[in-house]
């Protein structure tokens, strides 16, 4: 990385990828600005960032354009300018809840949050990329193995993780003038809060519980690092990072 300090959004900060990511990008230098619906557990992130670090907490719900708003506006009154938006925010959705008893609610929650959240930030982070100068910046979905081949019960998540894939490569195509490359870390089996369950046992296809291996977070927060920090000449477009013996490749 250059000495001219780079700029980062990274939402869902408060825990799991998020902090690993952000803390893995303020170790490296660049000025990070934390977004979540949590303003204790942000201010955890910045804590574990170290004294050091140059960090911005801003507590702010996805799925509520105003929010979204506001959260790029105190970044850019910050430091001007945004190189980098780590699109990370999302939820599962409920757990053990068949396809035919999902709730409208529930599948609408998970929407809101893995997809239209998703588009409300990279929308925001575009619009900002295109008009600063120099132009042009860098978005990375965080999408997920899931994005390939669903797990049993998770209509909603499997679905936004699908869509989230087309939403990548439509940014990709229309940053192009501006000078915005986008991405898309697909993830499996990162150990955060989220994935405890899957140590324990997880339901599979064939309808067996089974544990499952897991990696560290911090192998997928180097992973984001080094896509970030490619030249915008290059773009990692999709990148699956995984258990190396998870049972994705075998599924179905």
């Amino acid at each position: 990385m250059d000495d001219v300090r780079r700029i980062a959004v990274v939402t869902g900060a408060g825990s799991g990828i998020g902090r690993s990511v952000a803390r893995e990008l303020a170790g490296a230098g660049w000025a990070v600005a934390l977004a979540g619906r949590r303003a204790g557990a942000l201010e955890e992130t910045a804590a574990l960032a170290g004294p050091s670090a140059d960090i911005l907490c801003v507590p702010a719900d996805v799925t509520e354009p105003d929010a979204v708003a506001a959260l790029f506006a105190a970044v850019r009154d910050r430091w001007g300018r945004v190189d980098l938006l780590f699109n990370n925010a999302g939820t599962f959705g409920p757990g053990g809840v068949g396809f035919a008893d999902l709730p409208v609610g529930a599948w609408r929650k998970v929407v809101d949050v893995n997809l239209t959240g998703a588009f409300l930030c990279a929308q925001a982070a575009f619009r900002q990329m295109r008009d600063q100068d120099p132009q042009g910046g860098r978005i990375i979905n965080n999408g997920s193995v899931s994005a390939h081949a669903p797990r049993p019960d998770s209509a909603p998540y499997t679905a936004t993780k699908h869509a989230l894939t087309g939403l990548t490569k439509s940014i990709s195509l229309d940053g192009r003038p501006y000078g915005i490359a986008c991405g898309q870390i697909d993830i499996g089996n990162a150990a955060t809060e989220m994935t405890r369950a899957m140590e324990a046992g997880v339901r599979q296809a064939n309808g067996e519980l089974a544990a499952e291996p897991v990696m560290d977070a911090g192998d997928v927060a180097r992973t984001v690092r080094h896509m970030a920090e490619l030249p915008l000449e290059a773009n990692v477009q999709f990148a699956t990072v995984m258990a190396t013996t998870m049972p994705y490749i075998g599924r179905g």
